[in-house]
This record gives C-alpha cells, sequence and structure tokens, in this order.
C-alpha cells in the first residue's frame, strides 16, 4: 500500500511531483487545527510551514504518524519532545532558504538607514521629502552578527561588500572558525558594546528566548540599529520598543515577531521600524529548492535510508 501524505501549508509543484511519484499526496493549504486533529491518523508523513502547529495532541492523533517534514528551517512549530516520544521523526530543510534570508537581511539594513518605506511612502502621496531623508551608510560601520551559520555566514560576506567591519558572537564555534568564516570572534559583551548595526541568525530555544532584553540594550552603543529575520522571540520586543523611544535604539527592521502576525503594535507602528510579514524565505528560488529538499528527505525517512537533516 502506498504511503499517504498531507500537506497542510502548501508546497511547490516541483515538491510535490517528487512526492506523488512513491506516495498518494492531500494538499490541504487551509487546514484548521480542529481538522488537522480528525484526520491526521490517517497519514504517514505531514509536511508543514510556519502556519501548522504540530502540538503534543496532533502526534498522539497521528497513529500512523511515522514523520513531520518542516518546509524551512525553524521546527519552533513543532513538538519534539512529544515526537521523541512518539518515535515520529522530523526533518526540516535549513539550507535552501539560506540566501533569500540573508538577502533579506541587507534589504531590511538598507531599507532602515535611506527610509524607503517612508520614502516611496511619501512620493505616493504626492510628497517630495527630499529635504527630510538623510540617511547613513554601511560603509566603514560595525555590525555584529549573532550567530555564525549558513545565514550568518552569508550575511557577513554580502556586508563586507559593502566595507563594514564583522564582528561575530557564536559560542559554538571556536574563533578560528568564525575567522574563516569571514568574520572576528568577540564576547558577547564587546558585540553588544562595539556594533553600530546588531543582526541575529539564531535558532528560537529556551536558552535564546528574550537573548536581547532590557539589560543587553543598556549596553549597547547609542544610536545602535538591529536587524531581526531569523526568529521572533529572540528579541524583547518591549525593551527594543523602549530603547526607540528613548533614542538610544535609532532604529529597527524586522521580518519576525513574538506573535505573528503581531498586528498594529505600537513597536510595528513605529517611524523608525521597518516591518516585513516573515517573507524571509519567500523568494520563487528558495521556495522550490526547499519543496525538492524536504520531499527527498520526507522519503527518505519513509523509506528508512540515511537522514541528512534530521531534527528529532
Amino acid at each position: 500500500m502506498a504511503w499517504k501524505i498531507l500537506l497542510t501549508d502548501g508546497l511547490e509543484e516541483n515538491g510535490q511531483e517528487i512526492l506523488r511519484a512513491s506516495a498518494e499526496v492531500v494538499n490541504n493549504p487551509t487546514i484548521s487545527a480542529d481538522e488537522l486533529l480528525q484526520v491526521v491518523g490517517e497519514y504517514d508523513a505531514l509536511i508543514v510551514r510556519g502556519r501548522t502547529k504540530v502540538t503534543a495532541a496532533v502526534l498522539e492523533a497521528g497513529k500512523k504518524l511515522k514523520v513531520v517534514g518542516r518546509s524551512g528551517v525553524g521546527v519552533d512549530n513543532i513538538d519534539l519532545n512529544a515526537a521523541k516520544e512518539k518515535k515520529v521523526t522530523v526533518v526540516n530543510a535549513p539550507v535552501a532558504t539560506s540566501i533569500s534570508v540573508a538577502e533579506l537581511t541587507l534589504a531590511l539594513m538598507l531599507s532602515m538607514v535611506r527610509e524607503v518605506s517612508r520614502a516611496d511612502a511619501g512620493m505616493k502621496n504626492g510628497k517630495w521629502l527630499k529635504k527630510e531623508m538623510e540617511g547613513v551608510e554601511l560603509y566603514d560601520k560595525t555590525v555584529g552578527v549573532i550567530g555564525f551559520g549558513r545565514i550568518g555566514r552569508l550575511v557577513a560576506e554580502r556586508c563586507h561588500a559593502f566595507g563594514m567591519r564583522v564582528i561575530v558572537f557564536d559560542p559554538k564555534l571556536s574563533s578560528d572558525e568564525i575567522k574563516i568564516r569571514g568574520g572576528f570572534s568577540v564576547t558577547f559583551e564587546e558585540l553588544l558594546a562595539q556594533s553600530d548595526f546588531l543582526s541575529l541568525h539564531l535558532p528560537l530555544n529556551s536558552e535564546t528566548r528574550g537573548m536581547l532584553g532590557a539589560a543587553e540594550f543598556g549596553k549597547m552603543k547609542d544610536g545602535v540599529r538591529i536587524i531581526c529575520a531569523a526568529r521572533g522571540g529572540l528579541i524583547d520586543e518591549a525593551a527594543l520598543l523602549a530603547g526607540l523611544e528613548s533614542g538610544e535604539v535609532a532604529g529597527a527592521a524586522l521580518d519576525v515577531f513574538a506573535t505573528e502576525p503581531p498586528g498594529q503594535t505600537a513597536l510595528v507602528s513605529h517611524p523608525r521600524v521597518v516591518c516585513t510579514p516573515h517573507v524571509g524565505g519567500q523568494t520563487v528560488e528558495a521556495q522550490g529548492r526547499a519543496a525538492v529538499d524536504i520531499s527527498n528527505e520526507v522519503l527518505s525517512a519513509l523509506r528508512g535510508e540515511t537522514l541528512r537533516w534530521k531534527v528529532a
């Protein structure tokens, strides 16, 4: 009997073609949490993006479930402990969106320092804001990168091209490894004190949640600018807002939020904040790569083959 695979958040057609060659595939990108609980027991595999929450209840109901695939990097929407208890393998596609997220990080930086959103809105409303639009350059500034994996390294390469100095904090890497990857290793305290720009590239977990809070903002250089296209929850949003209101933080550019969608919050509405709706991996190329990668990885898990990207 063929495997049955449920797609709950959609998947690019190239990935679906790979799956359909070996399994029965049901694509239901609008399925609700209650509906998922009712039908998940019929399936051998589940492929999700960020919308679907694979809770302990979902895993309990998935009596036939062998593997959950996350088409992308972050797996904070999947209960990994419950998956281990139920012996359900969890895999992701961690490399597919790296370039897209790195490019968005630079786009956010440039939009923030040159106030692109404000300038565009002004033009569309018949306003010529030239005299008000004095930005700053990236050239000769120090960017502090927290987390120096695939995306952090790609961001560093692009920052070097703008003539920026790249300092890095990543406790999982030696200073020599960081140097080889194009950064200069510093302590967390040094990074906070020296960075003109601070960009986060970390997963969200118990160690990293709220890692930039009031105490950390108090140690940063006045006029620092914050960029986050990683995961919501890494930054204490109340502390960031306080820093913006006091002027100690000159600006922020955010693609991710603690609650998504965040609504029209004071942070989202702040004039010195550039916001995008978690679109880091939303490019044609990245989604195509992610679909192929996760489809092959899920089928490998069903076949009992060696896995490249097993999370749990």
